[in-house]
């Protein structure tokens, strides 16, 4: 089994030769960096990753978190490598250096992360949380919660959680129950209960900061009246010394298909002792500070369904190459050797598709992180502002096609394995377990489908959709040779139905009923994400058609490089033509699914 995580050759063609991320160097707040530190960054993670992470990744897997004598039980291994990742400075490395932070580009840090997220999901998602539920503090918190969590959160002493979710409630968040009752010492006592809370308790860190959305009584009804409150298992001074423990416990440890590193826990808040909660900015805000931290993970768990897809895929790939199984069928002789699995073209097909999958997944999540950059470092305010609104469009697509397609990829790679696909002594059944929970993680992909065409495409008068046409255009004309011009063609008839249906649906969407409109929400976020990742393909074959018409390539370079043109031309043939039963059913405001009944199923 191959022990390469991501395949660096491609990171590098994606960092550097697509998205120029040696052009960030240039700007103010990476001034003191240069591609080679940012290689140098890239190399550790890849090594710790390796080292620390995906050691235990399977035994991780077949030991979960246990509740045992009132703490939370679990391998000394995951301790030991999320240490390992605080003391790197992986944690605060997207942070001001006066943060202990190195200043990294998101671009960078996502790439790192991407590392640890292909190694081990369960063990790296105690970082992901704390990282996000940090930035949220440092964006939101007032001085004193900055000063009070911040500095134990970046150096691994705390860890951070996110508490969204309701027994009752599910992904509906305007039906919350959980209180917020004020009192005179200035905090407020928390009641009420969360379910599904990655992370929430475990035996890594001293302390863990809850990000707790409640309602204050009185409040507004619906999502109108959420706030949002820190809430830590213990209670601290200033300087951080330990009071007491806090009013929120374990109410049980749910156990998953998935993710099995990382806990998954019911807590209760203010059942057994008063829980203290800390307001966040200002009442009734909360779900709009929380936003922040939800699309910076909805970016997260894109970026990790890519990966894990990805580590299934050079399994596969790996396994193809080694196995010796039947032969062609031009070779009728049966005492001629057996050939490799990848001679065979179903293999191929099924090895090109995860390709596909795989790496356009990870060059539209590198976009993403990208636009993150240059929404907050670009000199130019305007391209700042344009950054904002393009990562607002996309984040829908960013969270839902790579979890979409990363755990297709997974499935191919079990079916390329065969019977030892599906086995536990291999390793891509566990990549499709740990994957599949990407789909539900964060906002399923149907929140994702209604927020995509019920909101986002139309936000500031659908400014964002015509800077993604413009900027789309830009690549198109940008293709020069014979292939890339028919797969740019292919690509601007696609997108011109795509608008003229787009047109409609939001015509539509002032004169009809919007459950008809939006009922097949679905189809539009398959369509459109199919667009947006048929467009990064494009960008790398025109990349890659460039490079070699230059003197002097390697054959492992050129080989990369027709390997890349080859997935291009696999996704352009065999996967953008499938949007136009899509385009077809939301032209004809398909009602099958609509008009179904409860009691004919």
């Amino acid at each position: 089994m191959t022990d390469t995580l991501i395949d660096r050759r491609d990171l590098d063609f994606l960092l550097y030769d697509v998205m120029d991320t040696g052009a960030l160097c240039s700007r103010d707040r990476f001034q003191d960096h240069s591609r080679e530190t940012f290689d140098a960054v890239i190399e550790t993670a890849d090594r710790m990753a390796r080292e620390k992470f995906a050691t235990h990744n399977s035994l991780a897997d077949k030991q979960e978190p246990s509740f045992v004598n009132g703490q939370v039980e679990m391998l000394p291994q995951v301790i030991e490598a999320f240490q390992a990742y605080a003391e790197a400075g992986f944690l605060a490395g997207r942070y001001d250096q006066d943060l202990g932070g190195m200043q990294l580009p998101e671009s960078v840090m996502a790439a790192c992360n991407g590392f640890f997220t292909a190694a081990n999901p369960g063990t790296a998602g105690y970082a992901f949380l704390t990282t996000a539920a940090a930035n949220l503090i440092r964006v939101f918190g007032s001085g004193a919660q900055k000063d009070k969590y911040l500095p134990p959160m970046m150096d691994g002493r705390y860890s951070g959680t996110m508490a969204l979710t309701e027994p009752h409630a599910g992904s509906s968040l305007s039906d919350i129950r959980t209180s917020a009752s004020p009192t005179d010492d200035g905090h407020y006592l928390i009641k009420g209960a969360k379910i599904y809370i990655s992370g929430g308790e475990q035996s890594i860190t001293e302390n863990i900061v809850h990000l707790v959305l409640a309602k204050i009584k009185g409040a507004p009804p619906g999502v109108k009246g959420i706030s949002l409150f820190i809430v830590p298992k213990f209670l601290t001074t200033a300087d951080g010394q330990v009071t007491g423990r806090n009013g929120v416990a374990l109410a049980g440890l749910i156990h998953k298909l998935g993710y099995r590193g990382t806990t998954s826990t019911a807590l209760s808040f203010g059942d057994d002792a008063p829980c203290h909660g800390y307001l966040v900015g200002e009442p009734h805000q909360g779900l709009k500070y929380m936003f922040q931290m939800m699309n910076e993970a909805r970016l997260g768990v894109g970026f990790g369904a890519a990966v894990i897809g990805y580590r299934g895929y050079l399994h596969s790939l790996d396994y193809a190459k080694d196995r010796l199984q039947g032969r062609k069928p031009s070779q009728s002789d049966p005492t001629t050797p057996p050939v490799a699995l990848i001679e065979h073209a179903d293999v191929r097909r099924m090895l090109l598709a995860q390709k596909a999958y795989c790496e356009g997944g990870l060059a539209l999540c590198l976009y993403g992180t990208r636009l993150v950059d240059d929404q907050h470092t670009h000199p130019d305010p305007d391209v700042r502002e344009q950054s904002g609104f393009l990562l607002d469009l996309l984040t829908p697509i960013m969270k839902a096609w790579p979890s979409e397609y990363g755990p297709k990829a997974n499935d191919l790679a079990i079916q390329v394995y065969g019977g030892a696909g599906y086995t536990r002594e291999y390793p891509v059944e566990q990549c499709w377990r740990d994957n599949r929970l990407n789909p539900i993680h964060e906002g399923t992909n149907g929140i994702q489908a209604l927020d995509l065409l019920g909101r986002k495409v139309w936000q500031n008068k659908s400014y964002g959709l015509q800077l993604l046409m413009k900027r789309m255009q830009v690549d198109l004309e940008a293709a020069t040779t014979a292939r890339c011009q028919q797969w740019a063609l292919s690509l601007s008839e696609t997108l011109q139905r795509a608008v003229k249906v787009t047109q409609d649906l939001g015509a539509a969407l002032t004169k009809e009923n919007p459950d008809a409109v939006l009922a097949n929400a679905s189809c539009y976020l398959h369509m459109f994400g199919h667009i947006t990742v048929a467009w990064m393909w494009l960008r790398q074959a025109n990349v890659a058609e460039f490079k070699l018409a230059s003197p002097g390539l390697s054959e492992q370079d050129r080989n990369f490089l027709e390997g890349k043109l080859q997935a291009a031309q696999y996704f352009f043939h065999w996967e953008l033509p499938t949007v136009a039963q899509d385009i077809v059913l939301l032209q004809n405001r398909d009602d099958t699914c609509l008009t179904m009944k409860a009691e004919w199923f």
